[in-house]
């Protein structure tokens, strides 16, 4: 027995049909049987595989920007680390055992690792048992401590909660999540109330019937203070999700289940949902926020730039066949244009007088 899909039926039955964003939440962070709440959803036995697990370059090389940033920054006596949605812990023990060459950088961070999952909060804590560092675990950006910051957010924005808007013959109004006479969730339109251009962007507002817009503005409002932020106690974030670079419509939300699509409205709490990224969104709320923003620009072109070519050669000189096969594959999976190098996009914010970063230089204009 599904015991959140009663709970979300039960739901719909008192409230009504509920916001894309509502579902989003019960299904994902139910305090009880949500999806990250109550399970490890990562790795070949999970039901997706992040850059940090593909590859120990992507780790390192974050490590090694973050080291440059703080650099620019006039190296700082003290500064937070932070990583928002660490997962295994993977990214951030790849980029410490490569800040070993910045023992200066290593002294003067603070790690604040974000995390609401107390599975995966269990397995960071037990992968970053061997890292000689003091780490603190809390769970929201507003818990970190004032002060400069060079945050980490990779495949964050993607999972947090979004709203749908359909356009129909009459104007948009919002799709929502109901339930039929057979105790199936379906979709519907919410018709009590037409939805304006206040919400609508002036570039897709005359799009056709049928068309969807989604408005993440849980995702808007995390850029926004984080920005804020940056501009008034400097440092960075660096923002990795797939996405996408112009506002448009389309329905990009998705469940994954084992690797495989998998029907959002079914098996809530044991599925991934997510949606793609509206990356001049975030942008432009970073900007309105006082920071300045570099990209986005594609996976690809950023690990390009930080040198990930030669990261794999030098990796490859010491490794075994196998090895060496391994260290290909990851190096294909994380800057091929068909796989994440060019579905996934890179974005910084940093304080408005700092340097331009690193792996941006190139596409400054």
């Amino acid at each position: 027995m599904n015991q959140l899909l009663n709970h979300i039926k039960h739901r719909i039955d008192a409230e009504g049909p509920l916001s894309v964003a509502d579902y989003m939440m019960e299904a994902l962070t139910h305090p009880e049987y949500g999806y990250y709440i109550k399970g490890d959803p990562l790795g070949k036995r999970g039901d997706f595989i992040t850059a940090p697990e593909t590859s120990q370059m992507f780790g390192e090389l974050i490590g090694l920007w973050c080291a440059s940033v703080w650099e620019q920054m006039g190296s700082p006596s003290n500064i937070n680390l932070v990583e928002i949605g660490p997962g295994r812990g993977t990214l951030m023990s790849d980029s410490l055992r490569a800040l070993s060459i910045a023992p200066d950088f290593l002294k003067a961070i603070t790690i604040f690792m974000i995390e609401t999952s107390p599975i995966l909060r269990k397995r960071q804590k037990r992968n970053l048992k061997a890292i000689n560092h003091d780490i603190k675990w809390c769970c929201n950006f507003k818990d970190i401590p004032g002060g400069p910051f060079i945050l980490i957010a990779n495949e964050v924005i993607d999972v947090l909660p979004i709203r749908q808007f359909e356009k129909s013959d009459l104007g948009w109004f919002e799709r929502k999540v109901g339930c039929d006479e057979n105790g199936n969730l379906t979709w519907e339109i919410d018709k009590d109330q037409i939805i304006g251009a206040n919400l609508i962007p002036p570039n897709i507002f005359d799009s056709k019937e049928g068309s969807i817009f989604e408005f993440g503005e849980e995702g808007t409002n995390l850029v926004r203070d984080i920005s804020a932020s940056v501009t008034k106690f400097g440092g960075a974030a660096l923002i990795v999700d797939y996405g996408y670079l112009k506002t448009t419509v389309g329905d990009t939300l998705q469940g994954m289940r084992k690797h495989k699509y998998h029907n959002v409205l079914s098996d809530p709490g044991y599925v991934d949902l997510t949606s793609h990224v509206n990356f001049e969104h975030i942008a432009h709320s970073a900007r309105v926020a006082g920071g300045q923003v570099y990209g986005a620009i594609s996976q690809r072109d950023y690990l390009l730039q930080l040198g990930i070519l030669i990261r794999a050669n030098l990796l490859k000189k010491t490794a075994s066949v196998r090895q060496r096969s391994d260290v290909l594959a990851g190096l294909k999976r994380l800057i091929d244009v068909d796989e994440m190098g060019g579905l996934f996009k890179v974005l910084a914010i940093t304080g408005p007088s700092q340097p331009v970063p690193e792996g941006f230089m190139k596409f400054v204009n």
